[in-house]
């Protein structure tokens, strides 16, 4: 649409992927990035960072299982969506504004991980449905084995990489 913020973020999950369904039957999955700026300081000759920005996003339908299924507290992310503005108010009758990241694509950042593309079989029913593939279509084992992975809980892929962030 035009005249809406469209940003690109890229951080760190501060924490899994929360997938809701809604009482319309949409999916939605929640997670927060965090996003540290770095200077480097020609003083000193060191990297300092500055503060960090916890950016508040959702991300719908079959992009969100994906979301969910794929990505965990801190990976690294690049996010792209649309900045909304909402008011609620909390049980105390107080009105808050928030702003939110409605994300349009998110993905693994790979700067410092590598990561397997598979694409999830087509089961012909219309984007955005809920009649996707089950969990152990979307992942093939880190170590190359070609056999599906079970995901942990029902929700993850097994991890093996650590993150130097």
């Amino acid at each position: 649409m035009v005249g809406e913020t469209v940003i690109t973020v890229v951080g760190n999950l501060t924490d899994d992927p929360e997938l809701r369904l809604t009482p319309s039957g949409d999916t939605v999955a929640h997670f927060t990035v965090a996003s540290t700026p770095r200077t480097f300081d020609r003083q000193s000759n060191e990297w300092r960072d500055a503060e960090t920005l916890f950016l508040r996003c959702s991300v719908w339908r079959q992009e969100a299982e994906h979301a969910a299924e794929s990505l965990t507290r801190g990976t690294r992310v690049i996010v792209q969506g649309r900045l909304r503005q909402r008011t609620y108010e909390t049980r105390e009758g107080e009105r808050r504004t928030v702003i939110e990241l409605e994300a349009d694509e998110i993905g693994p950042s790979l700067r410092f991980v590598a990561a397997t593309i598979v694409k999830p079989p087509h089961t012909g029913a219309p984007a955005g449905s809920r009649g996707g593939p089950a969990a152990e279509d979307l992942f093939t084992r880190p170590d190359g084995d070609e056999r599906p992975v079970p995901a942990e809980s029902g929700r993850h892929a097994p991890r093996e990489e650590t993150h130097p962030f």
